[in-house]
């Protein structure tokens, strides 16, 4: 008999991500570097370390009362979408991906929010699950609140941000200057590797996802920090982080007085 995966993998300890259901909550961040889980963690009451494995470094706590976990995804689509299969199989319901970016657009700079409306899919993991000119969205309602958060704390945490399309790349190294021209002139604010397959995975599991991404440099300008500390990086993860954690309990209280 021909494998089932979808049989095979619900409700049992996830083969990548090394997690059972119970452990994780309905809210998982996602960052792409194990490291990034422990700033998180930071934010979090009570976190506890419930798996790591490969690149998937898992902590579950609570904020503001609510159960709150994040998952490292490793780098690119592929990654990515195992990770957000393996937690939706095990209670997952809404996952938004943190981290960070480049930026497409000149008036952009290092440290900025940017958080996606939509991505161009420049990658070939979400074409397994939908063909290539169906789109790639986020849920409005999560990410109407992250917009509406990031607003609210603009001025207390000191940030800018934008929002609008990205591209979701698969090759890091790929993308030459006449690419990243291209994808400037059609008006993208920024590029990243991860956020397409995520949101196409959501929608066929009818669950939510969302991005919100710190710029690590400017691609247009020239300005990206590869051989020292990004500092401003650094301050816009912990800024975005706190954006989400608010953005969620907002977000909770919404969907608590719909039911």
């Amino acid at each position: 008999m021909v494998l089932n995966k979808d049989e095979k993998t619900k409700g049992i300890r996830q083969y990548h991500i090394h997690l059972r259901p119970g452990e994780v909550g309905e809210y998982v961040l996602l960052p792409g570097d194990p490291d990034r889980a422990n700033v998180v963690a930071k934010f979090l009451e009570k976190p506890k370390l419930v798996a790591e494995h490969r690149e998937h470094r898992t902590f579950t706590g609570h904020y503001k009362n609510i159960k709150v976990s994040v998952t490292s995804t490793g780098m690119g689509c592929p990654s990515t979408a195992i990770t957000a299969e393996e937690l939706f199989n095990i209670g997952a319901e809404c996952l938004i991906r943190i981290g960070s970016t480049g930026a497409l657009q000149n008036y952009i700079n290092i440290g900025d929010l940017i958080i996606s409306t939509g991505s161009m899919k420049n990658e070939g993991t979400s074409q397994f699950y939908v063909p290539q000119n169906f789109p790639a969205i986020p849920d409005f309602d999560l990410t109407r609140v992250l917009i509406q958060t990031a607003e609210r704390l603009k001025k207390e945490l000191d940030f800018n941000y934008f929002y609008g399309l990205n591209s979701t790349d698969d090759a890091f190294y790929g993308e030459s200057q006449e690419w990243i021209k291209k994808l400037s002139d059609l008006g993208l604010l920024n590029v990243e590797m991860e956020s397409s397959a995520l949101y196409t995975i959501a929608h066929k599991r009818k669950k939510k996802a969302a991005m919100i991404s710190a710029v690590a440099g400017n691609l247009i300008r020239g300005e990206v920090i590869y051989d020292e500390v990004n500092t401003k990086l650094n301050e816009g993860i912990e800024k975005e982080i706190q954006v989400v954690l608010e953005a969620i309990k907002s977000y909770h209280e919404e969907r608590t007085l719909k039911k």
